[in-house]
């Protein structure tokens, strides 16, 4: 049986090869001996694999005395706000994210309401590998239902923005939630904001209408569909809802790394603050902290590592470029739901179309590679990019990333397969082209022959 993939957050695989119910007990067992005394919840993401699996940590978890909340189907940042709202120990989110249909995980909540930060992921990686000695359970835990998991999550939304402007707007949406979890809130939060709402693949049962990863390529029939229902914005899920693609009015794909530096622009025009992405998020955020003339900071790559960063530095607003919106006013985990309110109401207030917030942003290509190389030579490898690029500043925060002003290049290891990545982002797709063209070359002449 092959192994699954874990990271300090959660754990991924195959259902019935390298995740299996045994499998998942184990892990989710050794969050449990990890948090304080308390209630877990668990919620799950639509997947046909999910019932089973919440089944088995239902049973798993009981069986060590926890009491369980089962929320059901719901998205990863409502899991994060349910944790809040009951004063839980912890939770466990049933989902594979952006993976295919044959695939589940688990992914790991502190009481913070939070994807575990990596110092106590660490730990729990360790228990799976070696459980220690436990003492009898003197009583079984209970399973409790949660009967409406997205009040909380909605209302802490809606507090984020002016409702009665964007209910004023009457804005025509589509929302791509392709049989994923986010079709839950999604639809409710929308006609909560007026909005005439058109929901594609809205029954969460993770027969997925496309690659469930919303990218442009993944989204051809999304983009036909924005024009064919003569919507102002459409906006797209994965299948745990924690991340965000944008259409704009015309039917063209605005991306997942605008998502974010909308957001980003939008906050910062009400209210200042510091802003917190990760280090191969687009310097679209960066830019607009200097023009509003507010800090800037980076963090290691992982939404744990952006969210300690933002806790550190008093942030206002942090994210991905993968579409991951952190707003530490609702939760501090990635919400699609944060980011459709926050659009909209930048739309509403500007009295802009989505194409004209998205034109007014700084404007840059990105490009990203993949070289194979053995571990061992990944160190000499990553100093020989540093040396043929000796005019840049260098970081290793993750990996090594080189900044110049206007773009940048990051090299960084895989944590799972022996792969390090290139990207790059500068003002020209030649010039990303470039740099990661020659960020490869000095990787491979330090190859043994």
């Amino acid at each position: 049986m092959s192994e699954p993939i874990i990271s300090v957050s959660g754990l991924r695989g195959i259902v019935g090869e390298s995740l299996t119910p045994e499998i998942a007990v184990r892990y989710a067992t050794a969050l449990a001996g990890e948090l304080p005394p308390g209630t877990l919840i668990i919620t799950r993401d639509g997947r046909a694999s999910g019932p089973m699996l919440a089944a088995a940590l239902c049973d798993g978890l009981t069986a060590l005395g926890r009491d369980i909340l089962d929320a059901g189907v719901a998205a990863t940042p409502t899991l994060g706000v349910l944790v809040r709202q009951h004063r839980a120990a912890g939770g466990v989110q049933i989902t594979a994210s952006h993976n295919p249909p044959q695939y589940n995980g688990l992914k790991l909540f502190s009481a913070e309401g939070r994807v575990v930060p990596e110092s106590i992921g660490a730990r729990i990686i360790q228990r799976y590998r070696k459980p220690p000695d436990t003492s009898p359970i003197l009583r079984s835990g209970r399973v409790l239902v949660c009967e409406d998991s997205t009040a909380e999550h909605l209302a802490l939304v809606l507090r984020t923005v002016d409702v009665e402007r964007i209910r004023a707007a009457r804005f025509t949406v589509l929302l791509d939630a392709n049989h994923g979890s986010g079709s839950i809130l999604g639809r409710r939060l929308l006609e909560a904001l007026g909005c005439k709402v058109t929901v594609l693949g809205e029954t969460p049962d993770g027969q997925f209408e496309h690659v469930p990863e919303p990218t442009a390529e993944n989204l051809a029939g999304v983009l036909e569909a924005v024009t064919r229902h003569d919507c102002d914005v459409g906006f797209c899920q994965d299948p745990d809802a924690d991340r965000l693609a944008v259409i704009d009015e015309k039917g063209s794909y605005v991306g997942e790394e605008y998502t974010l530096a909308i957001c980003v622009a939008a906050r910062l025009r009400s209210e200042r603050g510091p802003i917190v992405t990760n280090c191969s998020t687009s310097r679209m955020s960066q830019d607009l902290a200097e023009q509003f003339g507010v800090p800037f900071f980076r963090s290691a790559v992982g939404e744990a590592n952006v969210v300690d960063a933002m806790l550190a530095h008093g942030a206002l607003l942090g994210g991905e470029g993968n579409g991951g919106a952190i707003d530490p006013r609702v939760v501090l985990v990635r919400d699609s739901f944060v980011a459709m309110a926050a659009i909209l109401d930048a739309m509403a207030g500007r009295k802009l179309k989505v194409s004209q917030l998205a034109a007014e942003l700084p404007r840059y290509e990105i490009v990203k590679t993949k070289l194979t190389l053995p571990r061992e030579r990944m160190s000499a490898a990553f100093d020989a990019v540093e040396r043929h690029f000796s005019d840049a500043q260098p970081d290793r925060l993750d990996g090594l990333r080189l900044d110049w002003p206007g773009k940048w290049l990051l090299v960084r290891a895989s944590n799972t397969e022996p792969i390090v990545r290139a990207i790059a982002e500068a003002p020209s797709q030649a010039e990303a082209e470039r740099l990661c063209r020659e960020a490869q070359a000095a990787m491979i002449a330090e190859m043994p022959d």
